[in-house]
């Protein structure tokens, strides 16, 4: 039995596959549902076209019945599909009071074997034996089936991530621009379910990149906001969340599927945005607002704020490219928390005029009164500060009265849609705070009293004391190892580069006769210079090689003096591997490289060895027959080699996502 093709996959920290039971069966539903609206749609247009084409009266009749019943299918179908795209009462906070949050679902993907064309890959461009890379593609695949089913904390982010990060190398080193594996990425769209193949590594890049933001929205939407520690971990998800979206928007261009189009991200980063701004404001009235009118006044408009940015938000839902695309419930829970939250201005103006002790102090007032509206000209209630307590009483109940309007058109809207109904959290809270409006405006109203029935007041200016941002994803965070990295360094054997087939020269020389090539460089050593007639230059060794093998050694990550000493070691018979590059040179100028010549018969125990650099020559000889030994080196000095071992190497992702590969 093959012990490496019987890996057994083991569960990988941050992920659940526990998970995968119901996210499948919610995606095996929608493809279920995606099928028959398709099936309808083909019988409706068949239908139609028989409508238009007939002339018979009877005929005609019939088809129109059929077409009536194909519409009334075709309605619940999708309000079926919507019902499953727009639940998000799963992934909420499990505390009663705090307001729902909108977040995404994963988008699905089925499993890829990548085992045969990884495989035939390197045994065509690499000329490694594919056989030997089992495990590392096995590591790959179990990778990739982690990740489908991540946990809703940091471990299943880090899962994501370090998924993500693998993707550069395995794109660097199996993906060429000018040719396709036929390995084909099967992703299903996170709102819709309707599935999209592609062969092209940037779309599995950007499906991934798109599950980490909607991961971030997960463990925003579940914070417990009841604590100042669950609240600003709300607002640090979503912030990363909408920083993700907007990534992923300026990086990947021509998405297949409508949940990675730019107007959709763009959409739900303002989303994102809206929602950290929602939990600003949820921090700063935890608890309660402190008294004092400059208390009540900064609420207000850090609530005028948050009605802002949803507002924003349901513009962009209810846009032509958007609106048919984004669930209704999204859209109505956007509009109710724009109108919720503007009510919630108008309130906490009217309780810093009405109820707080300092609102008659007149100049503390006139100076927040001329920041309190975006245009106090519209009303006749604020063209000045109110300094009598009868001017503020007017303008308390005006501010009350228009709260209670908007509290009653976001109740309307809530009870229109069906999706929202459910959601007996949200229906509370608003209700809450349209009685504690009518209460307050009840204990004011006199009978008979018309006189605010044709008063307006003005929108009370947004504002906020926390602005929020976008995070954009930090791929250095998350470091992972090159999985393939025994193919060689990726700057160099990468799927870009390409190189003749290996060779191998056995050289023999006598113990006064010298090989007659030089090396430079390191990972991988190069040959830097071959002598006329020499041993190697008979044998096939041509300047520019690289030395991929020294005997049983592999050399492609070997630095210049490892090489050095493999040779010496070799003594009077040596065997190397060599390949030559065919798009470039990658020779250095001999002045930046410290570089080896082997024109002598010099062992690792003898020889005479000179060194020779821009300021000294040094010389030593031990016999007269024996070769000579050259060394050129810069004039900076090298560091220590055990400290270069320690290091790792790491390159910078074009993508701005620093990976160690080392």
């Amino acid at each position: 039995m093959n012990g490496v093709a019987d890996i057994k996959r083991k569960v990988r920290k941050g992920s659940d596959p526990l998970l995968q039971t119901a996210r499948g069966k919610l995606q095996s539903r929608r493809s279920k549902l995606n099928d028959q609206i398709n099936k309808e749609l083909r019988m409706r247009a068949g239908a139609e076209n028989l409508y238009r084409a007939t002339g018979n009266k009877k005929l005609k009749e019939t088809v129109a019945l059929e077409l009536s019943f194909v519409n009334s299918n075709l309605q619940l179908l999708k309000e079926e599909l919507s019902d499953l795209n727009s639940s998000v009462q799963i992934y909420q906070s499990n505390n009663a009071q705090n307001v729902p949050m909108i977040p995404l679902g994963l988008k699905e993907t089925q499993e890829v074997d990548l085992s045969i064309p990884l495989k035939d890959y390197i045994s065509e461009h690499y000329s490694e034996e594919g056989e030997k890379f089992q495990f590392e593609i096995q590591e790959l695949m179990d990778m990739r089936q982690a990740m489908r089913t991540p946990q809703r904390s940091p471990l299943g982010l880090e899962l994501l991530y370090q998924y993500y990060n693998q993707l550069y190398f395995i794109e660097k080193r199996f993906f060429p621009t000018d040719r396709s594996l036929g390995i084909y990425f099967h992703w299903y769209d996170s709102l819709t379910g309707v599935p999209t193949a592609q062969k092209t590594m940037g779309f599995e890049k950007g499906s991934v990149l798109f599950n980490i933001a909607a991961l971030y929205t997960q463990i925003g939407a579940r914070s417990d906001r009841s604590k100042v520690e669950g609240i600003d971990s709300a607002i640090c998800n979503f912030e990363q969340a909408a920083g993700t979206f907007v990534y992923l928007r300026d990086r990947f261009s021509h998405a297949p599927s409508m949940d990675m189009q730019p107007h959709t991200l763009t959409m739900l980063g303002h989303l994102m945005l809206a929602q950290a701004q929602e939990c600003v404001f949820e921090k700063q009235t935890l608890g309660g607002v402190q008294d004092g009118l400059q208390n009540c006044l900064e609420v207000a408009h850090e609530a005028a704020q948050v009605s802002k940015l949803y507002n924003e938000t349901h513009k962009m839902m209810s846009s032509t490219q958007l609106k048919d695309y984004v669930p209704f419930s999204w859209i109505s829970m956007v509009l109710v928390k724009s109108q919720h939250y503007r009510a919630l201005s108008h309130y906490y103006t009217a309780v810093g005029l009405l109820d707080q002790k300092d609102s008659n102090n007149v100049e503390l007032l006139a100076g927040l009164f001329s920041e309190l509206y975006l245009d106090s000209s519209s009303s006749t209630l604020t063209t000045h500060s109110p300094t009598k307590e009868e001017e503020r009483t007017t303008l308390g109940k005006a501010h009350l009265r228009e709260a209670m309007i908007m509290h009653e058109d976001s109740m309307r809207v809530h009870t229109l849609c069906k999706q929202l109904r459910k959601i007996d959290t949200f229906q509370e809270i608003l209700k809450q705070a349209h009685d504690r409006s009518l209460s307050r405006f009840a204990d004011l109203e006199e009978e008979d009293d018309f006189s605010l029935d044709l008063q307006t007041v003005p929108v009370v200016k947004h504002s906020t004391k926390q602005a929020i941002k976008t995070i954009p994803p930090d791929f250095a965070k998350h470091k992972v190892r090159d999985l393939f990295e025994k193919l060689g360094p990726i700057a160099i054997f990468s799927a870009k580069n390409h190189w003749s087939a290996p060779r191998t020269l056995e050289l023999t020389k006598n113990t006064n006769e010298g090989y007659g090539f030089s090396v430079r460089g390191d990972s991988p050593v190069i040959i830097a210079a071959v002598e006329d007639g020499s041993i190697c230059e008979k044998a096939g060794m041509r300047v520019g090689d690289f030395i991929i093998s020294v005997g049983d050694s592999d050399t492609k990550w070997s630095k210049h003096e490892e090489m050095v000493a493999l040779i010496r070691a070799a003594g009077n018979s040596l065997s190397l591997r060599l390949v030559t590059p065919m798009d470039k040179n990658y020779l250095q100028p001999a002045s930046k490289k410290a570089y080896h010549t082997y024109s002598g018969g010099a062992t690792s125990g003898e020889g005479t060895a000179k060194m020779q650099s821009m300021t000294a020559s040094v010389s030593s000889s031990k016999s007269a027959k024996a070769g000579r030994l050259k060394l050129s080196t810069s004039l900076f000095k090298k560091k220590d080699s055990k400290e270069k071992k320690t290091k790792e190497r790491t390159r910078l992702d074009s993508e701005g996502s620093s990976i160690v590969y080392r």
